[in-house]
Formats: structure tokens, C-alpha cells, sequence
């Protein structure tokens, strides 16, 4: 390795890491809200609900065939698997999700809003891919590179759909061009940059381990199924607990859709979605604390504690802010971010910042979780959270509407946060 190379390999202060992570969350995060506000703006509520139930409907079945090994990565402090294992593992269960995503939508749905599910479906099959080389940047503790790939991917995004809906006037376009710029990115960004990290420098290598990340008989001739397994059964836990708190957001939004119609849908992800400038600063903030987080656990208990704690008053700062924000201004912020329409839900808005920032103290609990890597505690609590989400939104959205989703949202997240605790005290 040369000495720019080994210098470009270094990992970053956590200070620098945050600094990159959080701009790369802003840039993408507002871009994604950027294409919710083009749909809303373009389109019409129904657009905005259709787009949204997609994401709802994959979003639980890719985090569950992720099985989250980006943290596994990240927190893999002895390194007690390559990062060949972790690529196998992510392209097996990738194309399984695949296939479950096809047999259900078509169960379920059909025309338009089953070719956007399909269609958004093969982008996060293409993002989760992408989020395995990300997870070898951020074992490495290079946020960087992984901020920087989250604003081209991000900028090209909204430009795709943004274009792909104005010149057809249909979702579906635009969330092919969606999926085509991701698989861009991938190729031409993701895969060479992150490869520079074990020790490929040229082109013939790049190629190479390209073939092998797209082509699963490659790369399967180069690991061990044995390894496979016992990576698979370590991080199952983990994935079905991803795949449950995806339910918890979701689950709501399978009611409104069902008792409320693809309208009210939409109006409740656009509103929403405005909680994301918070979580932009937890993920980006919590994602580069947790390989920090997790050599604390290991080398000094208290010192793990002292920075948890510090995270979660960062939360609850959020939070505070962000609900002063939609009592003083609610009504402004949704008349000129999307139409005067959205702006008569100002009360529904403070209720969601309430709710969001509930859920940013929890997040901030599970990447602490996470660090201690006690991934089979998560299971039977976050499964008995999702029930109560499910029970919840079942009895209060068919009576109370929109607000019924916003108290399921907050009652969960609150519960979330008690169980998180309760995981943190066992684990010490």
C-alpha cells in the first residue's frame, strides 16, 4: 500500500466524522424530503400516498434481509469476519427480499401502485448493496467517503424523479430514474472508493471485485458457507428486529391507507417527514458515535455511559425544538413548503414533533444497544412493541383518524424508550 493510500485509510477524528455525516444526512435527507415536496408540489396527495406506500410496504422486508450487517460491520472491533463474508450474506438475502417483495405485491396490489411498489423495491434492493461498502468505510471510521456518496446519490436523485415526474406526469417514471441513479452511484462511486480500504488500487482490481459484487457465484467461490452461517445466525436477531421497528413506523401507515385512503396517506408522510432535520443530526451523530461507542464497551464501561448520555441530550434537545417549531410556526411552514391544503393539519404537526422526539432519545438508546452488541436481547421487546403498535393504531385510527396514527406513534416511541433502557441496564 502507498503512503497516500495508507494516509487515505486512516480513520477520522470523531469530531471531522460527525462534521462529514451530518452534511451528508442534511444534503440527502432534504433531497429526499425534496422528492416527497415535488410529488406534493407535481402530483397530488394520491401520488404522495402511492409513492409512500411503497416505501412502507419494502421498507420492513429489506431491513429484515439486511439483517442490519453495516453495524455488525462497524462494531466488528476484532475483526472476526471479512468483508467478503458480509457482501455474500447482503447479495443472498437481497435477491430472497427480492423475490418476497414480487409474490406480495402482486397478492396485494395491482396497476400503478404495484408497478411503484416492484420499482421501489428494486431501488432499495440497489441501496442495500451500497449500504454494505458503507459499512466497510464506517468500520474504518471514513464517514467521508460514505457523506459524500449520500449527496451525489441525493442531488441526482431528486433531479431523476423530479424530471421523470414532470415530463410524465406519472410516479412510476420517476422512481425508475430513481433506481437507475442509485445503481450509478454503486458502480461508478461506491464500489472503487470503498475498495481502496482492502488494498485494491487499480483498475483490473476494481473490475474484479465489481464482478464479484454483482455476480453471487463469484463471490461465493471466495468464502466459506460455514462463515456464512454462523454470520447469518449472529445478525438474524438484529435483522428481525430492524424489520420491526420498520413496522412500528409503518404499521400506522398500512391502517390510514386501508380505513383512510391514499389521500390522507399522503398528507401524513408529507407532514411527517418534516421531523427529518432531527433525525438527519441522530444518524448522523449516532452512526458516527457507535464504532466510538462500541471500543468504549469493551475498554471502559463509564466512559461508554458518559458519551450515551451525551447523545441522548442531544435528543431531547432536538425534540424541544422542534415542537416550539410547530406550535409558534406550523401553519407557515406547511403553507410554503408544500400547499395551503396541508396547512389546515398545523395541530396534527405539533402532535408528530412530539412524537419524533420521542423517537430520537430511542434512537440514540439503540445505537447504544447496538455498540454492546448484544443483538439477541433485542428480539422478544421490540416484537412485543410491535404488537402494541399494531394493537394501538387498530383502535385508534378507524375512530380518531389522522391524530389516532400520531398517538400510536408517540405511545410506541415512549414504550421504545423504556425497553431500550431496561436492554442498556441488562447488558452492564
Amino acid at each position: 500500500m502507498t503512503l497516500k493510500s495508507s494516509q487515505q485509510s486512516q480513520p477520522l477524528s470523531l469530531r471531522r466524522n460527525f462534521s462529514w455525516t451530518f452534511v451528508g444526512n442534511i444534503v440527502y435527507a432534504g433531497c429526499q424530503w425534496g422528492m416527497l415536496a415535488v410529488l406534493a408540489k407535481l402530483g397530488t396527495p394520491e401520488m404522495v400516498g402511492r409513492f409512500t406506500l411503497g416505501f412502507a410496504i419494502t421498507a420492513p422486508i429489506i431491513l429484515f434481509s439486511n439483517l442490519n450487517l453495516r453495524a455488525v460491520q462497524a462494531t466488528d472491533a476484532k475483526q472476526q469476519y471479512r468483508f467478503e463474508d458480509y457482501l455474500a450474506l447482503r447479495l443472498i438475502t437481497t435477491l430472497l427480499a427480492a423475490v418476497f417483495i414480487v409474490g406480495l405485491t402482486f397478492t396485494r396490489y395491482s396497476g400503478e401502485t404495484a408497478l411503484v411498489i416492484l420499482l421501489i423495491g428494486l431501488a432499495k434492493g440497489i441501496e442495500s448493496i451500497s449500504d454494505i461498502f458503507y459499512g466497510l468505510l464506517q468500520q474504518h471510521e471514513r464517514m467521508d467517503r460514505i457523506a459524500k456518496s449520500m449527496i451525489l446519490k441525493g442531488l441526482l436523485s431528486l433531479i431523476a424523479l423530479g424530471n421523470g415526474v414532470f415530463i410524465t406526469k406519472n410516479v412510476a417514471w420517476g422512481v425508475l430514474s430513481l433506481a437507475c441513479v442509485w445503481a450509478f452511484v454503486l458502480i461508478i462511486y461506491d464500489i472503487p472508493i470503498s475498495s481502496q480500504l482492502i488494498g485494491i488500487n487499480n483498475l483490473q482490481a476494481y473490475l474484479t471485485l465489481l464482478n464479484k459484487s454483482l455476480k453471487m457465484r463469484a463471490l461465493l467461490q471466495i468464502v466459506d458457507r460455514k462463515t456464512l452461517q454462523e454470520l447469518f445466525w449472529l445478525t438474524l436477531p438484529l435483522g428481525f428486529v430492524m424489520m420491526l421497528i420498520s413496522l412500528q413506523t409503518n404499521i400506522p401507515r398500512y391502517f390510514i391507507e386501508q380505513y383512510l385512503g391514499e389521500r390522507q396517506l399522503g398528507i401524513f408522510a408529507a407532514l411527517a417527514y418534516l421531523q427529518v432535520v432531527g433525525t438527519t443530526v441522530v444518524m448522523a451523530l449516532g452512526q458516527s458515535a457507535t464504532p466510538r461507542l462500541a471500543k468504549y464497551y469493551v475498554s471502559g464501561r463509564s466512559v461508554f455511559q458518559k458519551l450515551l448520555l451525551k447523545l441522548i441530550s442531544v435528543g431531547v434537545i432536538l425534540g424541544t425544538v422542534g415542537v416550539l417549531l410547530a406550535l409558534v410556526t406550523g401553519r407557515e411552514i406547511l403553507t410554503i413548503l408544500y400547499r395551503p391544503e396541508y396547512a389546515q393539519y398545523s395541530n396534527l404537526f405539533v402532535w408528530i414533533m412530539v412524537a419524533a422526539g420521542i423517537g430520537y432519545i430511542g434512537s440514540y438508546l439503540n445505537y447504544g444497544i447496538t455498540a454492546t452488541r448484544a443483538f439477541k436481547r433485542f428480539t422478544i421487546p421490540y416484537l412485543l412493541l410491535t404488537l402494541l403498535t399494531a394493537g394501538t393504531s387498530w383502535l385508534l385510527i378507524p375512530n380518531f383518524g389522522l391524530i389516532g396514527a400520531v398517538w400510536t406513534l408517540s405511545i410506541t416511541s415512549t414504550v421504545g424508550c423504556l425497553t431500550s433502557i431496561f436492554i442498556l441496564i441488562k447488558t452492564q
